[in-house]
């Protein structure tokens, strides 16, 4: 890099997983694939969370939901602990001008992000409404980043987080959640390929062919801000990282931990570090990227982040791989207690509630996606243990846990599930998890009923 202190933009997309032509899905995504060839790609990049607000958070923080106190919705009753920092605080404190556009969506105060300029309104929840927060579909927030980078308006280097609205589903009347087909161009739902873990139904080819249009919208806007980037002359000046937040909003994906609900694009180019194209498939967790980004700007990274930084993986220097990520979930729209501790070759899934064989987020239970599952996978049969080996079953369809030959990898699994839970202070341990901060809630003073 020309730079000794160069710019980052970070772009982030709801709800697309890797549904992406670079990760070989049938799908052409040319600006993302272009990044890809100038940069690198992460095939194993797994998220912490399988929700919006936890897996940012994680993003953001380093750490886990469960150690930063993000453990639902930011919208809802969940915030991040009072002392944590996040990737804007970092990059400010080193001399940064800190740039939000488009949605965010880890907390509802963004005074606490500090961001030196919010370039949108609205940027916290992308809503159910196809009205709302048009501002922030992709193509809206990339206009916006063209203007700021042909302005030229910053005086230091400078951070950009630009978050788009799509893929994320919309209330589209009521009782009824799609893509909103009728704001983005929809393909032929015959001449698509299906989801490998889910049934070959009309509904979910339905929902798939509309939620390409959203994938085409934000593939744009990338091409677009890619554009703007070397039309202002600071390509070789800019860190670009391209990533997702969790699975795409289909039974067995987003609100799972399953791999199809974890499983996250990563993409990042960095001139003169990852700028050949090279893909790899070392096994890398979310949580992974603030201490790398950090560790490239050449910046202190805290005892207290969880992550640690593959930066090494790039320059071929001093790096130890993963043998696990850890993956939790808490609450959504319902209690949903689970954490999950995945390998190379297994996933292990540990349920604490009563709960539906598939968790179905209201926005996929009320979808054509989910009116195609929700008889067979609502129902409360859910096992407390699962275990998959990835090897055999790619797709997760067979729950190995009670076979006498997995009783090995099994208990270990589950031990250093445990452990993690343990060391990292897991509430869950405690017993259930309410939404909210419930012992300011005892505290408050109450008048006599």
């Amino acid at each position: 890099m020309t730079a000794s202190a160069p710019n980052v933009v970070l772009i982030h997309a709801h709800d697309l997983g890797r549904y992406l032509g670079c990760y070989g899905r049938d799908i052409e995504t040319p600006a993302i694939e272009r990044l890809a060839a100038g940069g690198a790609l992460f095939e194993n990049h797994f998220v912490t969370a399988p929700q919006c607000s936890p897996s940012r958070g994680s993003f953001m923080t380093g750490r886990h939901p469960h150690v930063n106190g993000l453990m639902g919705l930011a919208h809802g009753s969940w915030e991040l602990h009072d002392d944590e920092l996040i990737l804007p605080h970092y990059l400010s404190d080193a001399g940064y001008e800190t740039h939000l556009f488009g949605l965010q969506h880890i907390s509802q105060d963004t005074d606490r992000l500090r961001y030196d300029q919010i370039h949108s309104e609205g940027n916290l929840y992308p809503g159910v409404a196809p009205s709302v927060h048009q501002a922030n579909r992709a193509e809206s927030v990339a206009s916006v980043v063209d203007s700021f980078l042909e302005r030229g308006a910053f005086d230091a280097p400078f951070f950009a987080s630009v978050g788009f609205f799509e893929c994320h589903r919309v209330e589209e009347k009521a009782g009824r959640f799609g893509f909103h087909g009728d704001q983005y161009d929809t393909d032929d739902p015959e001449d698509i390929q299906p989801l490998p873990y889910l049934p070959d139904r009309p509904g979910i080819r339905h929902d798939l062919a509309e939620m390409r249009g959203m994938v085409d919208a934000i593939d744009d806007a990338v091409g677009t801000i890619l554009d703007a980037i070397d039309d202002a002359g600071l390509a070789d000046e800019t860190v670009v990282v391209f990533t997702t937040e969790h699975g795409i909003a289909f039974p067995r994906a987003k609100g799972n931990c399953y791999d199809a609900g974890l499983e996250a694009a990563l993409v990042m180019r960095v001139p003169g570090v990852a700028d050949d194209g090279r893909r790899y498939d070392e096994l890398l967790s979310n949580v992974d990227v603030l201490p790398t980004l950090l560790d490239l700007l050449d910046i202190d990274v805290p005892e207290r982040v969880e992550g640690r930084s593959f930066l090494g993986l790039l320059t071929g220097g001093e790096y130890e791989p993963r043998e696990r990520v850890f993956a939790e979930m808490t609450w959504h729209d319902m209690y949903n207690p689970v954490r999950a501790i995945r390998t190379e070759r297994y996933k292990y899934v540990r349920s604490f509630w009563r709960l539906p064989k598939v968790y179905l987020p209201r926005d996929i239970f009320a979808s054509e996606s989910g009116r195609e599952v929700r008889e067979t996978y609502g129902v409360p049969t859910r096992r407390y243990e699962e275990l998959y080996d990835l090897r055999e079953t790619p797709q997760e369809d067979e729950n190995v846990v009670s076979e006498p030959r997995y009783q090995d990898a099994r208990a270990a699994l589950s031990r250093q599930l445990h452990e993690w839970m343990v060391e990292t202070d897991d509430p869950l341990l405690d017993g259930p998890v309410v939404p909210g901060n419930y012992e300011q809630l005892l505290q408050w003073p109450h008048e006599s009923m």
